[in-house]
């Protein structure tokens, strides 16, 4: 219980660093959010008004206290651009995020660690070799070249290789925007999903496959697992109940240091694919300097990594009992 305490409080404790940094950055970089809402050629004094009708003329100590006691009430402000609260910013593109971020995380982890058992199984083999190298290339292929691969292979690809047509993928947007939408099914959504799953996905399973070798690997050499095959056990019990238990551990850390990456990555998909999540809603903002919008992002943001690695603890405790007395 000391231990789980502990850990809330660090998480506490980074979140309010994260944003407070984040408070100042943003307050301190050069530009005035208050000179986009008025006319160019309006005067000194109109941008005057305008910064005390934000807010913006107040000491930054006391804007950050303002914004600090909103967040402790549950207020994240309105939002400078949209006129309208914050969380209700945040609530209408959130579940975009948590769809694209929730499926390429789980497919990450479910492929990744499949073909790192495959590789584990077959070490040194051909198969072990074609799927580093292909994992290998995946991995350190930048966002930017891996989406223009996929949009290249999955439209006008499909032409030059003679492929069926009914393999072409809509690149942007999440439905077609000259159909009825309330004709759209959940099949035209799933295609229109594909290659920003893709391209999410494939990065992340090439890295979970490297590390679920290398830690099943680890695993089933352990003194205890050739203990167990000393004693007569079977190869699929011993796997099962030596082998992937212990190489789950090392996962489950990995998990939580994915999902930074996978947030990082939505705000790229987002805006190239032309999906109105989270992402795309964070740059909106910072280009038009809308404070209260950026600070709640970042939050949300925030919250979402210090909560995975939060998890990530307790289920490391639940899995390794040597753990709860360390």
């Amino acid at each position: 219980m000391h231990r789980l305490s502990s850990r809330v409080l660090d998480a506490l404790l980074l979140l309010w660093l994260v944003t407070t940094i984040t408070f100042a950055l943003i307050h301190l970089a050069p530009g005035d959010p208050a000179t986009l809402l008025i006319s160019p050629t309006a005067s000194a004094d109109e941008a005057a008004r305008q910064r005390t009708a934000l807010g913006l003329d107040a000491p930054l100590p006391l804007q950050y206290a303002r914004w600090l006691g909103g967040v402790l009430r549950g207020d994240l402000g309105e939002s400078l651009v949209r006129a309208e609260p914050v969380t209700r910013v945040i609530t209408a593109a959130l579940p975009v995020s948590l769809f694209l971020g929730g499926v390429s995380l789980l497919a990450s982890f479910v492929l990744g660690t499949m073909l790192g058992l495959l590789q584990a199984l077959r070490v040194s083999r051909r198969t072990d070799r074609v799927i580093t190298a292909i994992a290998t290339a995946i991995y350190a292929a930048p966002s930017f070249w891996l989406a223009l691969a996929m949009v290249t292979l999955f439209t006008s690809g499909v032409v030059w290789l003679g492929l069926p047509e009914s393999m072409r993928l809509p690149a942007f947007g999440m439905q077609d925007p000259a159909a009825d939408p309330a004709a759209i099914g959940w099949v035209d959504r799933w295609r229109h999903a594909v290659l920003p799953l893709l391209v999410l996905s494939l990065p992340g399973a090439a890295g979970v496959s490297r590390f679920a070798r290398r830690s099943l690997q680890d695993a089933a050499g352990a003194p205890h697992v050739q203990a167990a095959y000393a004693r007569g056990l079977t190869r699929g019990a011993v796997e099962r109940a030596h082998v992937l238990r212990n190489a789950l551990t090392p996962l489950v850390v990995l998990f939580g240091l994915t999902l930074p990456g996978v947030i990082a990555g939505s705000v790229f998909v987002e805006q190239v694919f032309a999906w109105p999540g989270l992402g795309r809603t964070m740059l909106s903002a910072i280009a038009a300097r809308d404070y209260p919008v950026l600070l709640g992002l970042t939050l949300v943001y925030a919250g979402a990594v210090v909560m995975a690695n939060l998890l990530a603890d307790l289920i490391l405790l639940r899995l390794d009992p040597r753990r709860r007395t360390s």
